[in-house]
């Protein structure tokens, strides 16, 4: 059985990450920290490419590809650090007017957790809410508008994803036909796609800083401790590469937990790893290390976190 990408997927990635090198440089990544306002014509451009149309049916104006193809593009967002609810835009595109298109940004906030979180609320035109608590709850799904959600400032690891704290809202619209269970299994799948690029370009910045590098004469990548590092981190990322582009197929709620668990991994350890092999620039402002570690721990406590998925793993195992 081959499991390598079909030529059409290699296009996908090459194709995103050419539109996301042309129009979210690092310019823009920087000037995007200094002020983290979505940029709207970034938004329809991306869902211009397809971007949250990329799974509805070609009947419904959809490119009609699947779950594997969303992790590719996913994937190469994370790499970029790309801001955004881009999960909730792709998850949503069918289910809210105007989100396929890239008209209306659109947030999930899972109830589930304590607080309950709203990323980029300057930005929202429309929030969807899944419930928490109890079972014969779970599959229940209400839309608010932002005006109508009480917040409270909430301060963010990460500059490029503003953050408030749900207070209150008010009684919702019930979302009749979302499926709640599959929206919190490929909203996990797609957050651990996107660590797995992020994962993956933190090998890329530490190998290219380990090459130009030198201490006493020579290339810092040329030190076994270095050497050590690189691969430790080479090693984190190809392991959720193989867990996430699996779970991508089979979408397998287990195997989403497992690919969630070891891209997060990959994602956090990985950038510690790219700032201890940049040295002292590493801890700086200007180097943008930084910003991949502080994504990596947020995406981390998102669509459950570690403690979550080792317990979930675990009752699987025992049972």
């Amino acid at each position: 059985m081959d499991f390598q990408l079909s030529p059409d997927q290699r296009a996908l990635r090459a194709g995103t990450r050419e539109l996301l090198t042309g129009r979210f440089d690092r310019d823009r990544l920087r000037a995007a920290v200094d002020d983290p306002a979505l940029d709207r014509a970034l938004w329809r451009e991306l869902a211009d490419a397809g971007f949250f149309a990329l799974r509805l049916p070609e009947a419904d104006g959809g490119v009609g590809l699947g779950l594997p193809e969303a992790a590719l593009v996913f994937e190469e967002a994370g790499r970029a650090l790309l801001p955004g609810p881009l999960v909730a835009g792709h998850l949503l595109a069918g289910a809210v007017d105007g989100v396929a298109a890239g008209e209306r940004i659109v947030a999930l906030c899972d109830e589930s957790t304590d607080p309950v979180l709203w990323v980029h609320p300057a930005d929202c035109d429309e929030l969807i809410f899944l419930e928490g608590g109890a079972p014969e709850r779970a599959g229940r799904a209400h839309r608010s508008a932002p005006a109508e959600v009480t917040r409270a400032p909430f301060a963010s690891v990460d500059p490029l994803t503003p953050l408030a704290r749900v207070t209150g809202r008010p009684r919702a619209i019930p979302c009749d036909g979302l499926d709640v269970p599959r929206l919190r299994r490929e909203a996990a799948l797609l957050t651990a796609a996107q660590q797995l690029g992020s994962a993956a370009r933190t090998v890329e910045m530490a190998v290219a800083h380990a090459r130009q590098r030198t201490q006493f004469g020579a290339p810092i990548g040329s030190f076994q401790a270095v050497k050590h590092l690189c691969a430790g981190m080479l090693v984190r990322a190809e392991l959720a590469r193989v867990a996430v582009y699996a779970a991508a197929v089979t979408g397998d709620a287990l195997d989403i937990t497992g690919a969630k668990l070891l891209a997060d991994e990959a994602a956090v350890h990985n950038a510690r790893d790219c700032l201890q092999v940049h040295g002292g620039m590493g801890f700086t402002w200007e180097a943008d290390v930084h910003l991949h570690l502080k994504r990596a721990w947020l995406r981390a406590e998102t669509w459950g976190g570690a403690r979550e998925a080792t317990e979930r793993l675990a009752d699987a195992l025992a049972g």
